[in-house]
């Protein structure tokens, strides 16, 4: 039985780029990962143009591809999230549609995979893009490194290849604003990663801007800092230190010099701008940590979808589903085992990899064991 890979591709307003991008990955899985079946998955954030329509064509042209809809544009980081949790492949590699995630590291991801990296990652070496964003991107993956609790992967934007074991632990998380950059860095087993030059867009306009991006920090900075509210108590009692010594220092001057000396309102006045202007900034980040407790408190759905393309019933709750060839093999590994086989003989008799062959062969005993005990 050949084993699945999951394609998982996230759009919006994306109608020049969806069928190219599925050609692309669809030849090359057929070309350079033939030993494989696949199959890919669109999920579309509420687009405005003619995706829905393409995509729905292309559904109909190729059951392997599916797709989900949702009612509303839920963000960057949930719908994305929520198809991977849909994919029934032994791996799932997540990629952008608009081409900035080149088609053609998929086979080297995979390759990797086989020797035994349950995650492979893409990491942006280069980029053509503004050399001013590539610049600013890079400052705040080296600022969120260095603040975070865990280590944090620089010029990684989720693109990369999941074991399914992973991504099992990851419908386990039930976390309302996945930040996947940091999951992975927290989470993740040990990952390969492989390192690419970031192409333009093969068509249409980024629509990322300033408010996009700078959410997308505060997710990341929220979820795995606690920098922001350390600065407020830190900073809050260097300026109560600074403005003792000030008073002092004043209270000095005007006893040597009582009748020159002569503060005035400016420093007072300057003082209250600089203290007031530093407590909004706090009362930012700690909004900003509010607003992610908030969204956590509340737990709401990842996003809801509005309609489902060529997946099976099973999947809605996350099964996957039981196909001919798999039954089929697991009826043959009950046999081997029954027979007295052993893991190594599972592995070569199913061709299968000796870690799946002993999780097969536990499966079965805990099976057998239950079955006396009820006996």
């Amino acid at each position: 039985m050949k084993r699945r890979i999951s394609v998982m591709m996230p759009c919006y307003n994306e109608e020049e780029n969806v069928r190219p991008i599925y050609e692309a990955v669809r030849d090359i899985l057929r070309k350079e990962c033939s030993e494989y079946d696949y199959e890919i998955v669109f999920i579309d954030n509420k687009s405005k143009d003619s995706t829905r329509s393409i995509i729905r064509e292309i559904c109909k042209e190729d059951p392997n591809v599916r797709a989900i809809f949702n009612v509303t544009n839920f963000g960057q980081f949930n719908s994305p999230y929520h198809a991977l949790l849909q994919t029934t492949g032994d791996c799932t590699v997540c990629m952008c549609s608009d081409f900035q995630d080149p088609p053609e590291l998929i086979p080297k991801f995979v390759r990797e995979w086989e020797k035994g990296y349950k995650i492979v990652i893409g990491i942006k070496s280069r980029s053509r893009e503004n050399p001013l964003i590539f610049m600013l991107r890079g400052f705040y993956y080296k600022m969120i490194k260095k603040m975070s609790r865990c280590d944090q992967i620089e010029q990684f934007t989720g693109f990369g290849l999941y074991d399914r074991q992973f991504v099992d632990t990851l419908r386990d998380l039930h976390d309302p604003q996945p930040y996947i950059r940091g999951i992975i860095a927290e989470l993740g087993p040990e990952h390969k990663k492989i390192e690419y030059e970031q192409p333009k867009r093969r068509a249409g306009k980024s629509h990322n801007n300033f408010f996009t991006l700078y959410d997308a920090a505060m997710v990341g900075f929220t979820s795995y800092t606690k920098v922001g509210l350390r600065l407020a108590t830190y900073f809050g009692f260097l300026v109560a230190a600074f403005s003792f010594l000030i008073g002092i220092l004043y209270i000095i001057l005007k006893l040597l010099n009582w009748n020159d000396f002569l503060a005035g309102s400016a420093p007072a006045t300057i003082g209250q701008f600089f203290l007031g202007g530093i407590q909004l900034a706090f009362l930012g980040f700690l909004g900003e940590y509010v607003m992610a407790i908030n969204a956590r408190v509340m737990n709401r759905p990842l996003v809801v979808e509005e309609e489902r393309i060529n997946f099976p019933p099973q999947n809605a709750k996350y099964v996957q589903p039981l196909s001919a060839a798999r039954a089929e093999l697991i009826l043959r590994a009950h046999q081997i085992v029954n027979d007295g086989g052993g893991a190594e003989e599972l592995a070569a008799k199913l061709g299968i990899t000796p870690a799946d062959a002993q999780c097969i062969l536990e499966a079965e005993t805990a099976l057998e064991k239950a079955s006396q005990t009820v006996e």
